[in-house]
């Protein structure tokens, strides 16, 4: 169990059934085509749940331009423009980040969904196409803390934290959905990149997210290297390490689909990404890959399942988080 996948439509069609049968897949990947409205919504999901009880289900909804499902739900700030909030008043600009934690997992956990891939840990750079606005501050210690903070209201509604991108990707030059960047950089603007992951990882984040970006002395994608993730492991981090979607144009220039997938589990990642291209997640499944201390792994992976929570201290936590929301809606700057 190794894979996260997507789902075509909006319902399970034959192929979506056979892959999610496949003991290979450990997760499913929720995107805005699987998504008409909360109702439909719950439907997918139970008709998931149905097939495999136990898989992880997880969605980007971090809040601005990535926030898969809209309609119905609470349309969050981009993160940036906590950011700016924090330049005017870091105490509301904590709360704001926090309110946002609980409104996006308070809204997913009705919904039956495990986990989402936030916050975002690069630093902002408005350069940045594939980043920019999704991205806190370009301070890492501002970065740490509203991070933190988005966390926390997370975890009162029994959601845990995927962090993205290591080792940085907010101020690395070009778009690893399109090609592959190459962090050219000083040792010390590198060095900035990892201070909000140190933090999370001292603050016990649940997940981190690998991305497809090349640094000055290695020949393979941070996604792919085993020094990078073993990085990680050196810092104390037990949780659990995924890639970045493997149809991204970045990793799929190396070698097939399922050799990407190999590389990357080999290299020391708990999970593997492919969630848009169906033919190559049906290679995968077909061809098979070896999965090593995969107890190990689905013990780190479990850290991603929806906790159980109190309704009363959620419902509440709910409420106060959109008033906040609604009172600082007027200092978000687009």
């Amino acid at each position: 169990m190794s894979l996260f996948i997507g789902i075509e439509q909006t319902k399970l069609c034959r192929a979506d059934k056979r892959r999610l049968q496949s003991p290979l897949c450990s997760g499913v990947v929720l995107f805005s085509r699987n998504y008409q409205n909360p109702e439909q919504l719950r439907a997918l999901i139970q008709e998931i749940r149905q097939l495999r009880p136990q898989i992880l289900i997880g969605v980007d909804h971090e809040g601005g331009r990535v926030q898969r499902f809209r309609e119905g739900f609470t349309l969050l700030p981009a993160a940036a423009q906590i950011g700016r909030i924090f330049d005017q008043d870091p105490v509301i600009s904590w709360s704001v980040a926090q309110a946002c934690g609980v409104i996006l997992a308070y809204e997913l956990r009705a919904q039956s969904i495990d986990f989402s891939f936030a916050p975002v840990l690069d630093l902002y750079d408005p350069k940045s196409t594939v980043i920019g606005d999704r991205a806190f501050h370009e301070n890492p210690a501002i970065v740490s803390v509203l991070s933190c903070s988005m966390r926390r209201g997370m975890k009162t509604v029994g959601m845990a934290a995927v962090g993205k991108h290591f080792p940085g990707h907010g101020r690395v030059s070009g778009d690893s959905h399109h090609e592959l960047p190459i962090d050219t950089r000083s040792d010390a603007e590198r060095r900035a990149d990892l201070v909000p992951f140190i933090f999370n990882v001292q603050q016990d984040i649940e997940a981190l997210m690998m991305a497809h970006i090349l640094m000055p002395d290695d020949t393979l994608p941070a996604s792919f290297s085993a020094k990078i993730i073993q990085e990680l492991r050196d810092w104390g981090f037990k949780g659990a390490v995924v890639s970045d979607d493997l149809d991204m144009a970045a990793a799929k220039q190396f070698a097939t689909p399922t050799q990407c997938v190999q590389a990357v589990l080999d290299a020391g990642a708990d999970a593997a990404m492919i969630c848009n291209h169906f033919a190559d997640m049906d290679r995968v499944i077909d061809e098979g890959v070896t999965v090593r201390d995969s107890a190990a792994s689905q013990k780190r992976l479990a850290l991603l399942r929806g906790a159980e929570y109190d309704d009363f201290v959620a419902e509440q936590a709910y409420q106060k988080a959109q008033a906040t929301l609604t009172k600082y809606r007027s200092w978000f700057v687009a």
